[in-house]
């Protein structure tokens, strides 16, 4: 069964009456240095208890640490039917640009941390979550929220310490993440990743004595650029028929416009980036140590386990140690791009926004790995990705009353069917 049209036209009125509260409200969220690391989102949790509380809708709060809560709900609809979970996170990147938690609103983009990668797209779970209880009786299932900590590291205290520790939670038929996406396109895929390590020591020395000492700056510099060399933006191995997804015309133009020119070409392609690398105090000396920390990402189908071991190989002969991070390495996931909640999502983004919806692979991670991992669907609907992390991050306020009302439509679809 459908969802009714007087049940839409409800949904619709509701937002249309709160669009300002809600500008409000996520601007209020934006202003809330919910940073990670350190990782604390105690302020964001009270204020997201506080949205639910207002609402009157059941909640409560598990943690594996005290400063990283996470806060789940759950209500029954008026009859049997599937269970649909609501995920987004509180935790947003550290800042360079401290006007960013004034959170202003300019020519129509509201301006923030968070604004992209995610608050926007965990307050449309949250008023998802709220709005329909309103009509439960008219749905069926279950509904539940999950508003987690930690998912910039890697969240071992977030979803994953869920999936661990509270299976009951986070175990349903289907997930509906809110993380940055763009409107229109739909999000069924992301690769892995190898977060590494790399460094080497020596005794040290004068500048101009090279033969008295190796040099580990030298070593970290010549073992990363054979890295480069051997694995930065070479085809990976893809089953044919996932390949073709993503060389579709539709998914190709879709990719690029969304996610900047190439990007539907790098979704098919390892990538090696170096984001930090330390060593030496002056020019003329040779130092005692240095280190490399690179993140390198993987497409669906790349076989992970004989990277990591070509790159320990690689590290062993170059004279050099190699530490993964195990929190924020993991293999990449997919969902069917023609699942039942990706139709849903498509049907309404071209009845809302009259934009089609063509798989696009996601180039980084989401905590909706650790549903597909486990054979749930899981699909994304969130605001453009472009501004995420950066000193200019924003969300137009259109986008953002559009994924509110996406998110509230299409859980109401999925939880209309018995």
């Amino acid at each position: 069964m459908a969802t009714t049209s007087a049940l839409r036209a409800a949904i619709n009125a509701r937002i249309d009456a709160d669009r300002d509260q809600l500008i409000a409200t996520l601007q209020q969220f934006l202003r809330i240095r919910s940073v990670n690391p350190p990782g604390d989102t105690r302020e964001a949790a009270a204020f997201v208890r506080g949205i639910l509380d207002r609402h009157g809708v059941p909640h409560r709060t598990l943690a594996a640490v005290d400063e990283m809560p996470n806060v789940v709900g759950r209500w029954e609809g008026g009859r049997p039917g599937r269970h649909l979970v609501l995920n987004g996170h509180m935790d947003v990147f550290p800042v360079q640009n401290e006007a960013l938690w004034e959170a202003p609103i300019r020519d129509g983009l509201l301006y923030g941390r968070g604004a992209s990668d995610m608050k926007t797209g965990t307050l449309a779970g949250i008023m998802a979550y709220c709005y329909l209880h309103a009509h439960r009786a008219e749905l069926a299932g279950a509904l539940s929220l999950t508003v987690v900590s930690d998912e910039q590291s890697g969240g071992r205290y977030g979803t994953r310490f869920l999936f661990e520790q509270h299976p009951e939670v986070v175990e349903a038929d289907c997930c509906l993440n809110g993380e940055p996406s763009a409107l229109g396109n739909i999000r069924f895929m992301e690769k892995g990743t190898l977060r590494f390590s790399l460094s080497s020591t020596g005794i040290g020395g004068h500048g101009g004595y090279p033969h008295q000492a190796p040099n580990p700056i030298e070593r970290i510099v010549r073992l990363t650029h054979a890295i480069y060399e051997r694995f930065h933006l070479k085809l990976g191995e893809m089953d044919p028929a996932i390949d073709a997804l993503l060389t579709a015309p539709a998914t190709v133009a879709a990719a690029d416009r969304l996610l900047g020119k190439g990007a539907a070409e790098t979704a098919r392609r390892i990538t090696v980036n170096i984001g930090i690398i330390q060593g030496g105090q002056k020019a003329t000396q040779i130092p005692t140590a240095c280190s490399a920390h690179l993140d390198i990402r993987l497409p669906y189908g790349t076989d992970r386990d004989a990277v990591r071991a070509e790159l320990e190989a690689m590290a062993e002969a170059g004279h050099c140690s190699m530490v993964v991070n195990e929190d924020h390495s993991y293999p990449a996931s997919m969902t069917d791009p023609d699942c039942e909640m990706a139709r849903i999502l498509r049907r309404n983004t071209r009845g809302l926004l009259s934009l089609d919806g063509p798989p696009v692979c996601s180039l980084g991670g989401t905590d909706a790995r650790y549903w597909r991992w486990r054979g749930i669907p899981a699909v994304i609907c969130g605001p453009s990705n472009l501004s995420m992390g950066t000193d200019q991050e924003h969300v137009a306020v259109e986008e953002a009353i559009a994924v509110i009302r996406l998110q509230a439509l299409c859980a109401a679809d999925y939880l209309s069917v018995a």
